[in-house]
């Protein structure tokens, strides 16, 4: 009220805005209720003799007629009712401190403007600054009137479309029951959430703090709308500063206005006029805490017993909030809406005949001001001011919106002080950041100056994903650890990313590593067993041949036709030799020879075996009177039987390495942190027919062992390569569906397996009992004892 007063003053003094024009007003007291603020209104328009009501401007001679400007209400309950009363007669009303969003509707309210920022532009910056601090669990504290309520609901609104989420919402009673404040702090504790928005006017605010402080409420980070952020009610007094210390928020801009400070000190009940001021008596009274005496029609100023004032009272030697004009905020809004109106005035004044903003041209009638006309100038009002501030209204009535923010800091005298952080200005464009801070410069809630985390889960780290919680808000989320195979490497990952196939992720499921790859190798366990068992198979082999080159002149060994047999003991030899092949990493050459190595040289084991067979059914065939057929199986009948059923299998290995040769490859599950380093088979045909053959001439073996089984010999060949037919057949049948099953090297692994198992039961059974007789029992080892006829047991 004292800044519009000196405002209108300094127009009057200065006299070259508004050369012969006297300006005057009319104040009336709102009392912050909408009745009180439209009976105010109403009066106004009622009046004959009223020039300004909270700012009208007007010519000292022509102070009658209607009221052209009206500055007010501050609250925009009140500017709500007001401006839609003044509406009705195109009034011009500009609010110095009416934010809500809702007062930017010009077809409810078409006279309406003001110098204060709308909410809508508040709530953007407050946004912002959620969106700054990562901030996705906020709770909502707001009045219960248009400003509270609008600027909840549209903050609640933007937040939703940021991605965060409101923990509460909750509504101050005008009542400001106790219960029902009580009831607001108990689900601002059990909300969880550490950051709070409390838009409501300072007088909730109070209400809601005094409360917290009964229930102990401490901890949490308070976000001040415009209305109570530098409101010194609550800034100045003590017991606020446990709980408000830290708080945050955004104030519209201030401004050091010269001579403002000596005009407001210059209250004095010795002034003219001063005892006819019941307002000033009372309030000269409060300050000083002493009565002056005066009666008041039938009341004297005199409640509580104060002393008598001395007369030596002066407002300079008080510091108090009426003097402090460090945070000149809301005054700085009725300065700009003053001197709107008078800019307005002046373009009025100003206006050339024929070239006027109304009909056929005309210009308003200077001496005639009607509020119509004036409303027209001020919303085309723009000027620069005496602080460098461009001042226009656009087109619903609203002025550009830049806000200071201010964060409560408190000082070693312990007092509050509103320390400015950063800045929001709407108008920034270029791609600049409308919202600007100085982190560094920042104390949070308890003295602290790490950010307050406010959170309704826990960040989920690196290599984890959130999983939304069932009838919970978004922000509400459990963190899942990645499956195996997929990462997340950044904090709060939506999902979890897949390695590409030859990756897999680590044991923090972070990041995509290469994948481990498995082969039967010569440096793991099942590798060194298989390589011991096949090097002791060979070095037993070399023994038996040994002790075969030792006694080759005795009755048993050349009995057995020594040459196959020698042959036998050599194939055998590379049986046990080539399934080292199979271990090591495989390459091109390895996986060629493997393969081919182990058909041949098991075909030319079976071969061997299937001489021998052959030779000892026909042996005893031959002893038949006037048999011919131990002719047809000499030697060389037996080595060519040998050759030719070796050489098959080498035209199949060799049709097979040139028309689709077994080659490395690697197989990548996708669900095995392995990568499989195997050889393929080229062709499962080839494949197939060289195990097909050597399972052909097994067969063909043990169905001629099976005929010479009850052949009279006291030591009968034929009943032992039976035996080991039957081993080599049971183990090569078995082989089929473990090797098809076996996982990896596994399948490599029961490969080799079925090689020496087969070429064990193949050195085993036909001489081991061999030289069983040499080594043990030379007393059987002669040539009468093999040729005595004996009656064998049935096989």
């Amino acid at each position: 009220m004292q800044t519009m007063i000196f405002a209108i003053e300094e127009v009057n003094r200065d006299g070259k805005l508004l050369p012969n024009i006297t300006l005057g007003y009319k104040i009336y007291d709102s009392c912050s209720t909408p009745h009180q603020a439209l009976k105010a209104a109403m009066e106004l328009m009622g009046s004959e003799n009223s020039s300004v009501a909270e700012g009208e401007m007007q010519g000292k001679g022509s102070c009658r007629g209607t009221v052209p400007a009206v500055i007010g209400d501050g609250g925009s309950t009140q500017s709500l009712v007001v401006a839609r009363f003044l509406g009705v007669f195109h009034v011009p009303q500009v609010s110095y401190f009416s934010s809500c969003a809702c007062l930017s509707d010009k077809k409810d309210f078409p006279a309406f403007l003001r110098t204060m920022p709308s909410d809508f532009f508040q709530v953007d910056a407050l946004v912002q600054l959620v969106k700054h601090f990562g901030w996705t669990w906020v709770g909502v504290i707001a009045g219960d009137d248009a400003y509270g309520r609008g600027g909840a609901n549209i903050f609640a609104d933007e937040v939703r479309n940021l991605g965060a989420c409101v923990a509460l919402r909750e509504i101050i009673p005008k009542n400001r029951a106790q219960t029902a404040i009580s009831s607001i702090v108990s689900k601002i504790r059990s909300s969880g959430a550490r950051v709070i928005l409390v838009f409501a006017v300072e007088q909730d605010a109070a209400a809601l703090f005094d409360e917290a402080l009964r229930d102990g409420l401490t901890g949490i980070q308070w976000l001040a709308s415009e209305a109570w952020s530098t409101a010194s009610v609550l800034s100045t007094p003590k017991k606020y500063h446990r709980i408000l210390q830290g708080s945050m928020g955004f104030a519209i801009r201030r401004a050091h206005i010269p001579g403002l400070q000596h005009f407001l000190l210059r209250l004095h009940p010795s002034s003219p006029d001063a005892l006819d001021d019941p307002f000033l008596i009372s309030f000269w009274e409060e300050v000083f805490q002493c009565s002056l005496g005066v009666q008041d029609q039938h009341q004297r100023h005199n409640v509580g017993g104060k002393p008598p004032c001395s007369g030596a009272e002066e407002m300079g030697s008080v510091a108090n909030i009426y003097s402090d004009v460090s945070q000149l905020r809301i005054s700085y809004n009725v300065y700009k809406a003053v001197y709107a109106i008078v800019n307005a005035l002046k373009a009025m004044r100003s206006c050339e005949k024929g070239k006027g903003p109304f009909p056929l041209q005309a210009c308003p009638d200077a001496d005639n001001i009607q509020p119509w006309q004036l409303l027209h100038y001020i919303k085309r009002v723009k000027y620069l001011n005496s602080f460098g501030d461009e001042i226009q209204f656009d087109e619903n009535g609203d002025p550009a919106a830049m806000y200071d923010l201010v964060n409560w800091q408190l000082r070693p005298n312990g007092e509050i002080e509103f320390v400015t952080i950063g800045k929001f200005d709407e108008t920034t464009t270029g791609g600049k950041q409308k919202l600007q801070i100085q982190e560094q410069n920042i104390v949070w809630n308890g003295n602290k100056t790490n950010i307050p985390l406010s959170v309704c889960s826990s960040i989920c780290p690196p290599g984890t994903r959130k999983a939304i919680r069932p009838n919970f808000p978004i922000c509400c989320h459990d963190c899942v650890v990645c499956t195996a195979g997929e990462i997340s490497n950044q904090t709060d990952a939506i999902d979890c990313a897949r390695c590409l196939p030859e990756f897999w992720s680590n044991a923090e499921r972070t990041a995509c590593v290469p994948k481990q790859v498995e082969f039967l190798s010569f440096s793991d366990t099942m590798g060194i067993t298989l390589m011991a068992i096949s090097l002791i198979g060979s070095f037993c082999t070399c023994v038996v041949v040994f002790i075969f080159s030792y006694h080759r002149t005795t009755p048993i060994v050349r009995a057995n036709n020594s040459d196959l047999s020698f042959l036998l003991l050599f194939s055998l030899t590379l049986c046990f030799l080539c399934s080292l092949t199979f271990i090591g990493r495989p390459s091109e050459w390895s996986c060629m020879l493997r393969h081919t190595a182990f058909g041949i040289t098991f075909v030319l084991c079976i071969s061997c075996i299937l001489g021998k067979t052959i030779v000892v059914l026909m042996a005893f065939k031959a002893t038949l009177p006037g048999s011919k057929v131990m002719r047809w199986f000499g030697l060389a009948q037996q080595k060519a039987i040998i050759t030719f059923c070796t050489l098959v299998q080498v035209i199949i290995c060799i049709v097979w390495l040139v028309v689709a040769p077994p080659t490395p490859r690697q197989l990548m599950p996708r669900e095995s942190a392995i990568v499989i380093l195997l050889c393929d088979e080229g062709s499962h045909i080839a494949f197939a027919l060289v195990l097909g053959y050597i399972g052909l001439l097994a067969c063909l073996c043990l169905l001629l062992a099976f005929l010479a089984r009850k052949l009279p010999d006291n030591f009968n060949e034929a009943r032992l390569i039976a035996f080991s037919m039957l081993i080599f057949c049971a183990v090569w049948v078995a082989f089929i569906p473990a090797y098809i099953s076996s996982p990896g090297k596994y399948s490599t692994a029961t490969e080799v397996f079925a090689i020496l198992a087969s070429s064990y039961g193949l050195l085993g059974c036909i001489f081991a009992p061999k030289c069983y007789i040499i080594l043990l029992r030379p007393e059987k080892n002669t040539k009468k004892h093999l040729m005595s006829k004996v009656a064998t047991d049935k096989f």
